[in-house]
């Protein structure tokens, strides 16, 4: 929900850096990975009660992911691979958070954790999913042009997940309470996705049943 919004007062800070690694011949996929490996620091940091750590390698996690597709478009280098390479390893970060609280607590944290994972591959496969159609129907970006894929948005997005997850940091003993809040806001998502996904691919493709027509 608040990707849209952010992204456009974030990569003007981010374009001295960019400046900076592209002058040092680092290429985006360098970054991608870096991040993914700085990003995965925060489950032992997590299972160790390390908060602070976790908080800030959860920080230049999402740091590392806006710089490495700016970097691209700065070297005119920008391709499917690496934005494939980017959406697979964001998505194995963002289970890995839950998936170390689970870990570090399992009597408290297990379930919410499971939960939560659950709703993380409803957003994820709905959201996928729809990209693959999108392409395939060449259908518009106009909030992310610059996405390598179809960015469907919905009321929990990078933006908010991010921000749980420093939350959790904070906050460790509410764990359960953010989790569930989150799992709920997840499926709204869903089915939001799911419905005008539904709907617009249905559009897209013309097709209306018998039943459709009898009632028109």
């Amino acid at each position: 929900m608040l990707d849209a919004n952010i992204t456009p007062y974030i990569k003007p800070l981010l374009r001295p850096i960019v400046a900076a690694l592209n002058k040092a011949c680092i290429t985006p996929n360098q970054v991608t990975v870096a991040g993914f490996v700085i990003g995965l620091a925060s489950v032992p940091a997590i299972i160790m009660g390390w908060w602070v750590l976790a908080f800030l390698c959860i920080v230049a996690n999402r740091v590392f992911d806006g710089i490495d597709g700016e970097l691209a478009r700065y070297q005119n280098s920008s391709s499917s691979a690496g934005g494939f390479l980017d959406i697979c390893l964001d998505f194995l970060f963002y289970a890995a958070v839950p998936l170390a609280f689970g870990i570090a607590n399992p009597t408290q944290w297990g379930v919410p954790a499971l939960i939560l994972l659950t709703a993380f591959v409803g957003t994820g496969s709905s959201f996928l999913a729809f990209a693959v159609a999108a392409e395939k129907f060449n259908i518009e970006k106009p909030q992310f042009e610059n996405k390598s894929f179809y960015y469907m948005q919905g009321l929990t997005e990078g933006t908010e997940t991010i921000l749980l997850f420093l939350a959790f940091c904070i906050w460790p003993a509410y764990f359960p309470i953010l989790a569930y809040l989150f799992a709920a806001a997840c499926a709204v998502t869903i089915v939001t996705r799911v419905y005008g996904g539904f709907k617009t691919l249905n559009a897209v493709e013309g097709i209306n049943n018998d039943c459709s027509r009898k009632k028109s």
